[in-house]
C-alpha cells in the first residue's frame, strides 16, 4: 500500500530570499552549522537515558565528542576567520563566530554534566572507577609511580620556553601540558614556561591490576598519572600552576586540482601538514589559570571565546577505550546478529539468482556478507572477465579491497575508482591506490574538481557468446565495519538498462567523454538536482488543481536552498511532504502560512541513519529512488552521485514500509522539528507505547533468520 497522506536547540536564524519562480514570499531557513549541534544535542540524550546499557551511553558520549572534532576541524575555521578580520555582513561574521561559540560552549558543558554527574556515579555503582591522584591508597599511588617511571617518563621531554627553545609545533587534537615553574633553570634563567608533550602512542586510560584494585575495575588515567608526577619532569624547578590542554585545528584539506601534476602525491603531502593547520579551539583543564590560558590563547592566535575550560578528561573521545577495557558484557548492547539477505540464500549463484530479479539488501538488519559473497563469487569465476568499481570509504582494513587484489592476481581487469578526497580517509584511499596499482589494477581518481561518491559495482561475464553485466548500487560506503553500524540499502541487479548505465558512467569516470542520455540512473552533478526540483513543482502543480500529491524523503542533511524552496512552495500549492532527515535541516516545518503542509523529524538510534530514499506520488502514480546523495548543494553540483529507481512493485513497497513508514511511525526514537526549529523527542508516555523503528525492524529480521533455520 502508498504511504498515507497524513503520517503522523535553538537555531539562529537568517534570511533566505527564493526565487521568484519557486516562492512568491521569503522563507526563512535555519542555520546550518546550528543545525548541526542541534543534531549532536540529539544524539547526546542516548548518554542520558538510564534505560541504555551504561557503555553505551559512554559511547553515545565519545561520539558526540568525536562528531565535535570533526565539526571544528571542518566548519570553525569561516566563522574565526571572519570574526578576526571583523567582519559584519555575509554568512560568516564577527557575530556568527560568537554565536556559533556559545552554541557550541554549551553542548561541551552538558556533556561534561553527564560525564560527572550521570555516568561516573553510575560506573562507580558497579565498581567501575578512573581513580584520582588524591582517592589512591599507597598501594596504588606506588603502582602508578613505578608504571609512570617505567612506560611514560621514558617518552616524555619536558620543553622549557626560552629565545632557544620556542613554543613548540603542538599537533591537532593532541594531548599536552603547559607548566608555570618557581626558581632557575640550570643556567640560572628564570624562564618560567614549560611544555609537555604527550606521545599519541601512550593508552589514554590503564587499568591498574588485581593487586591493587581490592575487587574492583579501576582504571587511571594518563593525564591523571603525568600530573601527579610533573615534579619528577622538572628537577630543581618548583611546579606552580598546570594544566592540560589541547587544540583543535583546521584539517580540511584543500588542494588546487589544477595546479597539481599528481593528485595523489599533493593530497600526501598535504596530509603531512593537516596535524599542523590553524588552530580553531583551545581546551583547558577548569582550573587553568588566567594567566595560562591567555598564554596559550596568544601563542594559538585565538580570541576568548575559542577557550573552552572542561571538567574532566580534555578529549572525551578517548574514553572509548574504556568500552574495550571493562569486560563486563550485561554493560553493552545485547549483541545483534545481522540476518542473510531474505532474497538469497547461502551457496546458490548470485548469477542464477539475479537472472530471477534484483535484490534488496536492508543493512545492518541484513548483512553486507551477501555484498562480500557477491564479490567473492566473482573473482573465483572464471567466466567474469571484468571488475569495476567506486570506492569512497573502505577502511584501512578490508576484505573487499583483498579480493580486488585476488581478482587482479587471477588476471581479471579489474578498474577501481578511488576518491582520493574522501574527508579523513585521504591516507588510507591512498594506501589502497597504491597496493592495487602496483599489482596492475588500472586505479583513476574520479573527475577533475569533483569528488566520486556514487557507490556502485559493475561485473562482465561471458555468458556463451555474449557478454552479460552484472551491477550492485548502495546508499552507502563498501565498508564492512560501518556496514554493521549504518542503515543503507544496497541493490543487486541484472537490469540491462540499469547495468549499462553504469557502464557509461564509469566509462565517464576514467574517460571523461560525453554521457550519453540515461536509461535509469538520475545523476548529479547532469541533471539529478533539476530533476528533483522538476518532480517538486509537478507535484505542487497537481496539489494545486486538486489531486492527491505526496512527498516522502529520507536522507541525512537537507541544506540545498534551491530544493528547499522548492518544497516550500510545493507545500503551499498543498503536496503532503514528510522529511526523515537525520542531521541537519535547514527547513524549518509547520511554519503557519508557510510550511504548514511540511513536516521534519530526526530518528537517532542505535544504528546510524544513512539510507537516501525518495518517494514521490502523484495522482496515484508512484516513484521511488534510492541514492547515494544527500539533499546538498556539494552533492548536487559538486561531487559525482547517483540515484536510481525501484521499479519492482514488491521492492518498492518493501524499502516504503521498512525505510519510510515504519520512521514516520516511530514513537521511541523520533524527534520532531517544531515552528521554531527546536526539535522534540516523541510523547514517551503515549499509550499504548511507541515502538522504534530500528528496534521493529531487527525483531523482524531476526524473526525472518529464526523461519530461515526451521
Amino acid at each position: 500500500m502508498p504511504i498515507a497522506p497524513d503520517s503522523k536547540s535553538d537555531s539562529r536564524l537568517r534570511e533566505a530570499v527564493p526565487d521568484a519562480s519557486i516562492s512568491s514570499s521569503p522563507v526563512t531557513l535555519l542555520d546550518r552549522d546550528h543545525s548541526i549541534l542541534a543534531f549532536n544535542e540529539r544524539v547526546l540524550d542516548w548518554a542520558c537515558r538510564p534505560a541504555v546499557p551504561l557503555l553505551e551511553r559512554l559511547r553515545y558520549l565519545c561520539i558526540v565528542s568525536s562528531n565535535l572534532d570533526e565539526f571544528f576541524e571542518v566548519r570553525a575555521e569561516p566563522h574565526l576567520s571572519a570574526s578576526q578580520a571583523g567582519a559584519h555582513r555575509g554568512l560568516y561574521t564577527r557575530e556568527s563566530f560568537e554565536a556559533l561559540a556559545a552554541s557550541a560552549s554549551r553542548l561541551v558543558t552538558h556533556q561534561y554534566v553527564i560525564y560527572n554527574d550521570q555516568l561516573l556515579p553510575a560506573f562507580r555503582k558497579r565498581g567501575i572507577r578512573i581513580v584520582a591522584h588524591g582517592e589512591r591508597t599507597p598501594a596504588q599511588r606506588r603502582w602508578v609511580k613505578a608504571y609512570f617511571q617505567r612506560e611514560v617518563r621514558p617518552l616524555l621531554i619536558p620543553v622549557g620556553l626560552d629565545p632557544s627553545h620556542p613554543f613548540p609545533q603542538v599537533a591537532n587534537k593532541s594531548l599536552n601540558f603547559i607548566v608555570r615553574l618557581g626558581g632557575k633553570d640550570a643556567f640560572g634563567r628564570a624562564n618560567e614556561i614549560a611544555i609537555v608533550k604527550v606521545p599519541r602512542v601512550l593508552p589514554r586510560f590503564i587499568r591498574m591490576p588485581d593487586a591493587v584494585s581490592e575487587g574492583r575495575t579501576l582504571f587511571v588515567s594518563l593525564s591523571s598519572v603525568i600530573r601527579s608526577h610533573l615534579v619528577d619532569l622538572f628537577a630543581g624547578r618548583e611546579v606552580g600552576q598546570f594544566s592540560q590542554f589541547r587544540v583543535t585545528r583546521h584539517s580540511d584539506l584543500s588542494v588546487d586540482e589544477e595546479d597539481v601534476e599528481n593528485l595523489r602525491t599533493a593530497l600526501r603531502q598535504g596530509l603531512v601538514h593537516r596535524h599542523f593547520g590553524q588552530a580553531v579551539r583551545l581546551e583547558v583543564s577548569a582550573g587553568c589559570s588566567e594567566y595560562l590560558s591567555s598564554f596559550l590563547l596568544r601563542q594559538f592566535g585565538l580570541p576568548a571565546q575559542a577557550l573552552y575550560r572542561v571538567h574532566g578528561p580534555v578529549n572525551l573521545a578517548r574514553l572509548t577505550q574504556l568500552i574495550d577495557l571493562v569486560d563486563r558484557p550485561e554493560l553493552l548492547f545485547a549483541p545483534y546478529k545481522a540476518s542473510y539477505p531474505v532474497q538469497l540464500n547461502a551457496g546458490e549463484s548470485f548469477f542464477s539468482r539475479l537472472k530471477q530479479g534484483d535484490v534488496l539488501i536492508h543493512q545492518p538488519f541484513e548483512s553486507f556478507d551477501g555484498v562480500l559473497a557477491f564479490l567473492r563469487e566473482a573473482v573465483n569465476d572464471p567466466d567474469v572477465l571484468a571488475i569495476k568499481q567506486t570506492i569512497y570509504r573502505t577502511g584501512s582494513d578490508s576484505e573487499l579491497m583483498e579480493l580486488l587484489r585476488e581478482a587482479v592476481r587471477r588476471g581479471k581487469e579489474v578498474t577501481v575508482v578511488v576518491e582520493l578526497k574522501a574527508r579523513f580517509d585521504e591516507e588510507a584511499n591512498i594506501n589502497w591506490a597504491e597496493a592495487l596499482e602496483s599489482i596492475g589494477a588500472q586505479v583513476v581518481y574520479g573527475v577533475l574538481g569533483l569528488k566520486t561518491h556514487a557507490k556502485m559495482l559493475l561485473l562482465t561475464r561471458r555468458e556463451g557468446k555474449t557478454l552479460k553485466r552484472y551491477g550492485h548500487l548502495s546508499t552507502g560506503n563498501y565498508n564492512p565495519r560501518t556496514a554493521r553500524l549504518y542503515t543503507d540499502v544496497s541493490c543487486l541487479t541484472a537490469d540491462p538498462l540499469l547495468t549499462a548505465d553504469m557502464e557509461h558512467l564509469f566509462v565517464h569516470i576514467a574517460s571523461q567523454s560525453h554521457l550519453p542520455r540515461m536509461n535509469r540512473l538520475l545523476l548529479a552533478p547532469f541533471g539529478l538536482h533539476t530533476k528533483l526540483i522538476a518532480k517538486i513543482a509537478a507535484l505542487g502543480a497537481l496539489a494545486a488543481s486538486g489531486r492527491d500529491a505526496r512527498i516522502v524523503v529520507k536522507m541525512n542533511a537537507l541544506t540545498d536552498e534551491a530544493l528547499i524552496l522548492a518544497l516550500v512552495a510545493a507545500g503551499r500549492q498543498g503536496v503532503k511532504i514528510d522529511l526523515i532527515v537525520r542531521g541537519a535541516c535547514m527547513l524549518p516545518a509547520g511554519v503557519p502560512g508557510v510550511t504548514d503542509n511540511v513536516r521534519v523529524r530526526s530518528v537517532i538510534g542505535r544504528f546510524l541513519e544513512h539510507s537516501r530514499v525518495f518517494y514521490f506520488r502523484g495522482d496515484g502514480a508512484e516513484e521511488l529512488y534510492l541514492s547515494s546523495a544527500d539533499w546538498m548543494n556539494r552533492n548536487m553540483l559538486r561531487r559525482v552521485e547517483l540515484a536510481w529507481p525501484v521499479t519492482d512493485p514488491v521492492q518498492r513497497q518493501r524499502v516504503i514500509d521498512e525505510c519510510l513508514v515504519a520512521y514516520l511511525h516511530d514513537g521511541r526514537d523520533a524527534w520532531d522539528m517544531g515552528s521554531d526549529g527546536v526539535y522534540h523527542r516523541v510523547d514517551l508516555k503515549a499509550k499504548p507505547p511507541g515502538h522504534g523503528a530500528q528496534a521493529a525492524l531487527m525483531a523482524r529480521y531476526a524473526a525472518s533468520e529464526s523461519e530461515k533455520g526451521e
